[in-house]
């Protein structure tokens, strides 16, 4: 956990938090949509994969507000 403190902190200190924090939601906003598409589009009940995907979608779509706080009360 220190050391991805230590990164968002050099990320915070080179003044590119809001094009690395907005580089994450997309990656994040993509990921949930395919797991929603392929959870959607396929014949079966809940598949593993994207439920993996819907989780980590919605982890990146909220990780980079949470980490750039820690960074700033750290």
């Amino acid at each position: 956990m220190d050391e991805a403190l230590e990164v968002v902190d050099l990320v915070a200190d080179s003044g590119l938090e809001g094009v690395v924090t907005w580089l994450l939601r997309l990656v994040g906003l993509l990921a949930l949509l395919a797991g929603v598409g392929l959870w959607l589009f396929t014949e079966m009940g809940l598949l593993v994969v994207p439920a993996l995907l819907i989780a980590g979608g919605l982890v990146l779509l909220v990780a980079p507000s949470v980490l750039l706080a820690l960074a700033e009360f750290a």
